[in-house]
């Protein structure tokens, strides 16, 4: 789903790179019915580089969302990557992209499984805490199956 953006270029051709490594950024943009999208992708190895993939992102937004919602987009990222990481075999993509009232991010992985809820470990040993704060954050959470296997985890925040 392609989200539309103000007047200002998000990921332009000339700013397009990928140098092949897993984490490199890929911004596309393209006009539909006189408005303008765009969309990064890019494939984060570590959750640090999805935080770093956001900030980038959002930098370049216009105008750019208020401040908390950029740090609820940060932390969901966060929190999306990382259980991808540690439950589903890895991030195979992550997808984000904005409209005016809205920001979208999806997470793919290998894993057909979906998140589970569990009970938080208030020891801090085991964790529990990532998906109830996703759900908590995000305006709407979807999975979905992909058709090759593994899965997609959509979420939106209001802008």
């Amino acid at each position: 789903m392609l989200q539309e953006f103000d007047e200002r270029r998000v990921g332009a051709e000339s700013d397009v790179h990928s140098d092949g490594e897993p984490g490199a950024d890929l911004g596309r943009e393209s006009r539909v019915d006189g408005r303008q999208f765009a969309d990064w992708t890019c494939c984060p190895r570590l959750a640090a580089e999805a935080r770093e993939a956001v900030s980038r992102f959002l930098a370049e937004l216009h105008p750019a969302p208020p401040a908390h919602t950029s740090q609820n987009l940060v932390l969901l990222v966060s929190e999306l990557v990382t259980n991808a990481l540690r439950h589903a075999g890895g991030v195979t993509a992550m997808r984000l992209s904005a409209d005016r009232r809205s920001l979208e991010v999806a997470v793919a992985d290998p894993s057909p499984a979906h998140p589970q809820d569990r009970t938080p470990d208030l020891t801090g040993s085991t964790g529990g805490f990532g998906w109830p704060m996703v759900q908590r954050l995000a305006r709407t959470v979807a999975v979905r199956n992909e058709a090759g296997g593994g899965k997609v985890v959509c979420a939106t925040l209001a802008r």
